[in-house]
């Protein structure tokens, strides 16, 4: 194709590379990733209001009420101190979501940078940055976070979510350069580059719409890996245990013999932890299924045959008279 070509398809591609970006909702559209975004909007909510909803104060101790099983007054039992085990399940629950989302904004963030830039610019800046980002692939990333995070007598929110991101960025900077890399030559990227676009432009616009999905797929990832090395972390007790958070309760729970027999002091807390992994977890499958095109067609296939009256199964297909 000439230049003159090029120039002449620019408007027509660039229509298509933005389309992309509205495309790129659809991964949000289907029932997994609907279940998955309700589950995490309930406990964001909580997040931000748990403290003033949460029904006693969660350092509150009653010594004639300790160790007792859920009752009417305190819906999940007490701790050994009498503390109230709802409430520090409420409370907590903003420790978990601010520094899971924390630590995936700012890893998404690196990964975006260091990978588009390498998978795009090529060459050998190409192969250093693909170097630096396999030394983090090898790092372990748990040990690291133990080591920086105790070297600080009360390491705040903000230091965590920043050792989190560090050690989490790599593997979704390396998925993001073999994608720009695949992204780079075509013809779209082509006309832009023809038409004298500058390299933010070209990244900015064209590039990043037709990688939302990578980098939505990416974020889930690591937020789902900082929440529990995060409650890993507050388990072991190296971040303070004084923090309220699901992590924080277990600790206090392992320490005082609560399992197996105080089922109320550490369940609640581990099924919270499970539900926002499953959570993610389906928001990811959603992702996924829009990404890989075989699992995108079939999905398709079975809404279509659902709203027919079909009902599919792994068994095979039943016709369901409406």
């Amino acid at each position: 194709m000439t230049a003159t070509g090029i120039t002449d398809a620019t408007p027509a591609l660039a229509v298509r590379g933005r389309a992309s970006f509205r495309e790129g909702f659809a991964m949000f559209r289907n029932a997994k990733s609907i279940t998955g975004l309700v589950i995490i909007g309930v406990f964001a909510v909580l997040a931000v209001v748990g403290p003033w909803i949460a029904p006693y104060d969660p350092d509150a101790t009653d010594l004639d009420h300790r160790n007792e099983a859920p009752t009417l007054a305190h819906l999940l039992g007490t701790t050994h101190m009498g503390q109230d085990v709802l409430s520090q399940i409420i409370v907590g629950t903003r420790g978990v979501m601010v520094v899971g989302f924390l630590a995936g904004v700012i890893a998404t963030l690196i990964a975006v940078i260091i990978g588009v830039t390498a998978g795009y610019v090529g060459g050998g800046r190409s192969e250093a940055l693909s170097a630096f980002t396999n030394v983090f692939l090898v790092v372990p990333g748990l040990p690291l976070i133990i080591i920086v995070a105790s070297q600080f007598d009360d390491p705040n929110i903000l230091l965590i979510s920043a050792v989190l991101a560090i050690t989490g960025w790599a593997w979704g900077a390396r998925v993001l350069r073999a994608q720009t890399m695949s992204l780079r030559n075509r013809d779209f990227i082509q006309a832009a580059r023809v038409n004298g676009e500058p390299l933010w432009r070209i990244i900015a616009v064209e590039m990043l719409p037709n990688l939302m999905a990578v980098i939505a797929s990416s974020f889930v990832g690591t937020v789902t890996a900082a929440i529990l090395a995060q409650t890993t972390l507050a388990f072991v007790g190296v971040t303070p245990i004084s923090d309220w958070n699901w992590g924080t309760i277990l600790f206090w729970a392992q320490s005082n013999n609560a399992f197996p027999d105080k089922w109320w002091w550490y369940l609640p807390a581990g099924l919270c932890i499970a539900l926002v992994g499953m959570a993610l977890s389906l928001i990811n499958f959603g992702i996924d299924e829009y990404v890989n095109p075989r699992l995108r067609s079939a999905g398709d296939r079975v809404r279509a045959l659902r709203r027919k009256g079909i009902r599919v199964s792994a068994e095979g297909a039943t016709i369901v008279r409406r």
